[in-house]
C-alpha cells in the first residue's frame, strides 16, 4: 500500500479540505451551516484531488515526463512500483466514484450543480492530460485559484445556503484560500524546476524563472493576507488580527523559499499546505462565531 498512499501525496490534500472548511465558514457567517453536504462536499474534494493526483503520475509517465530519481516525491508509476495500467484504471473509478458522490448534492443545490461537477472531473484529469494540459502550459496557477478556491469555497456555501451569497466576505475568503493553494503549487513547481525544464513541461516557474516566481509567492501571501483582514473585519479587534500570524509565518516561508533547491523543499511544501488548513479553521471558526448580523 505504500507507493499508493505516497501516489495520493498526503501533504497537499489539507488543500481540499480547507476550500471545503472556508466555504462552510461563509455559510455559517450567512447563518447557514448544514453539515450533511458539508461532509459530502469534503469527501468529493478530497477523492477528486486523489484522482487527479493519480491521473498526474499516469500521463506524466505516459508522456515521458517523468523520470527515476527525480527531486519530488516518488513517483510510483515511474519507479515500478505501480503499473500504468492498474493507476489508470484506480483513476478513472476514483473519478466515477466522485461523480456518484458529487450527484447526491443535487438534493441541496439543483441541476445547475451538474455542469459545475463536469468541470471538476475535467479539471481533475485534464491538469495532466488531453490536448492541452493545464500543468505543461502555465495555467496551472491560475486553474488551481479557480478550483482549490473559488468554486469548492462559494458551492460549498451554497449547498448549505440554498442561495448564493457573493458579498465582501465570502468573494475574499475564496480569492485567499484560491491564492495561498497556488502558493503550494509554486513550491511544487519551484522544487521541480529542473526536472520539468528538462524534459519541456512549461510550468509557470520554468516560463518566468525560479527568482520571478518567489515574488509570486511573496505577493500571494501578501495579498491572501489582505483578503483574510478584509473577510474577518467586522470581528473584534483583537480576534480579527489572525491575517498577522499568517503574515509572519508566511514570510519566514518566503524566507526559506528563497535559500532552498530540490528535495528539501518537500518540507516546505507541506507547511505550507497546512499554514492554509490551519487558516481555514480559523476563519471557521471566527466567522461562526461572528456571523452577519443580517439573514441572506
Amino acid at each position: 500500500m505504500t507507493p499508493w498512499i505516497e501516489a495520493m501525496r498526503l501533504r497537499t490534500l489539507p488543500v481540499s479540505v480547507a476550500g471545503v472548511l472556508a466555504g462552510t465558514a461563509c455559510a455559517a457567517y450567512h447563518h447557514g451551516f448544514n453539515a450533511l453536504p458539508m461532509a459530502i462536499c469534503l469527501a468529493f474534494a478530497i477523492i477528486a484531488q486523489i484522482a487527479s493526483n493519480f491521473a498526474n503520475e499516469y500521463y506524466d509517465f505516459k508522456n515521458g515526463l517523468d523520470k527515476k530519481g527525480r527531486e519530488g516525491f516518488r513517483r510510483g508509476v515511474t519507479e515500478g512500483d505501480i503499473s500504468p495500467a492498474a493507476m489508470k484504471r484506480a483513476t478513472y473509478i476514483l473519478l466515477g466514484l466522485d461523480i456518484l458522490l458529487g450527484c447526491s448534492l443535487i438534493i441541496w443545490g439543483g441541476i445547475g450543480l451538474i455542469p459545475v461537477g463536469a468541470a471538476i472531473a475535467v479539471f481533475a484529469v485534464g491538469y495532466s492530460a488531453g490536448p492541452y494540459p493545464l500543468s505543461h502550459h502555465g495555467l496551472g496557477d491560475i486553474a488551481v485559484i479557480i478550483f482549490f478556491g473559488l468554486v469548492p469555497v462559494l458551492f460549498t456555501e451554497y449547498v448549505q445556503l440554498g442561495v448564493f451569497t457573493p458579498d465582501y466576505v465570502s468573494i475574499c475568503v475564496a480569492f485567499a484560500v484560491g491564492i495561498m493553494a497556488a502558493n503550494v503549487l509554486i513550491v511544487n513547481n519551484y522544487r521541480d524546476f529542473e526536472d520539468d525544464k528538462a524534459v519541456g513541461k512549461h510550468t509557470t516557474v520554468v516560463i518566468f524563472g525560479r527568482k520571478t516566481m518567489a515574488r509570486v509567492y511573496l505577493l500571494n501571501g501578501i495579498a491572501a493576507a489582505a483578503c483574510i483582514a478584509i473577510a474577518t473585519s467586522s470581528a473584534p479587534v483583537g480576534v480579527s488580527q489572525g491575517w498577522v500570524g499568517y503574515l509572519v509565518c508566511h514570510l519566514t516561508y518566503y524566507s526559506y523559499l528563497q535559500n532552498r533547491k530540490g528535495s528539501e523543499l518537500n518540507k516546505l511544501l507541506k507547511y505550507t499546505s497546512i499554514l492554509l488548513l490551519l487558516v481555514a479553521v480559523y476563519l471557521l471558526i471566527l466567522l461562526s462565531v461572528y456571523p452577519s448580523p443580517a439573514k441572506p
